[in-house]
């Protein structure tokens, strides 16, 4: 499918946006930035990314005031039905004398609403762009990382979290940060780790013009491959949790093994075909949790 933009410039769209998406031409314009900044990214050397993970965030709200992030007008309704589907999962996690890490935090929201629950609160992201002027709780702090780096106590963490961030790494950096977390969780500490599965993506900007993510999304990774990293890092058990109809449960990991093997064989037009089916994604879409 072709689109065009005002310039009578024509687009190769793959996958039409929906209603409440931004124009084509805006889309468009986010992915060839994202890639940009992307392939900066992947191109540096270890030390540089560090410093980079910030400001090219910074450089994409700068250069994309459309993006999605800045302009969404999201209703406190909305807000406290985006808290309640993470708490479906986290709950079980969660006691008064939890000491939360949430890594990628953007916004806040859920760190926010989690603190008075808890013993105490550390969010972590790479830019505190969009949380500027946002008033912290006394059990909250708000921490600016270099995207690998983990700054709290060591062995003082009982939960840390992370909603669509793994993603974001490059790959040698998510595997550090792994080691950070680790190193940041009490023993017996939990590591409950959301991200968009790669047999059922692309999920970043991409995802409208290419079969393979380009844009943030500098690696979508499959269950078996993120468990392996996760071992690796020094985690002794992983369990993954499929979300179906809203509610969530552990799955075995022959059976994940068994049906990203099966998805891993099949033409990449009917692995997409399979995987528009709500339960496969519900499967396949990675939610693991590691246990120190």
């Amino acid at each position: 499918m072709n689109a065009r933009t005002d310039n009578d410039v024509t687009i190769p769209l793959l996958r039409a946006p929906k209603a409440r998406d931004r124009t084509v031409a805006q889309l468009w314009e986010q992915y060839q930035v994202e890639k940009e900044l992307a392939a900066r990214l992947r191109d540096a050397p270890p030390l540089e990314r560090r410093k980079l993970y910030s400001s090219v965030y910074d450089e994409l709200f700068r250069r994309i005031p459309h993006h999605s992030q800045l302009t969404d007008k999201v209703s406190p309704q909305q807000r406290a039905a985006r808290i309640a589907q993470q708490l479906r999962l986290l709950d079980r996690f969660l006691t008064p004398g939890t000491c939360l890490l949430e890594i990628g935090a953007g916004d806040c929201a859920l760190s926010l609403h989690v603190a008075p629950r808890v013993r105490e609160v550390y969010a972590l992201d790479v830019s505190t762009f969009i949380t500027q002027g946002i008033p912290l709780p006394d059990n909250f702090e708000l921490i600016l990382s270099d995207g690998v780096s983990v700054p709290v106590p060591a062995g003082g963490i009982t939960l840390a979290y992370s909603n669509q961030l793994m993603e974001h790494l490059h790959p040698q950096d998510a595997a550090e940060q792994l080691a950070n977390i680790f190193q940041a969780l009490a023993p017996g500490g939990a590591y409950v780790c959301i991200t968009p599965s790669r047999f059922t993506g692309p999920h970043d900007i991409s995802r409208y013009f290419a079969d393979t993510a380009h844009g943030f999304h500098l690696k979508e990774y499959t269950i078996a491959e993120l468990r392996e990293i996760m071992r690796r890092a020094g985690f002794r058990r992983t369990v993954q949790y499929a979300r179906i109809r809203g509610s969530y449960f552990a799955v075995p990991a022959w059976f994940t093994g068994v049906l990203e093997t099966v998805c891993a064989s099949l033409s990449s037009g009917m692995r997409a075909r399979v995987c528009r089916n709500r339960i496969v994604r519900g499967l396949l879409d990675i939610r693991l949790v590691a246990w120190k």
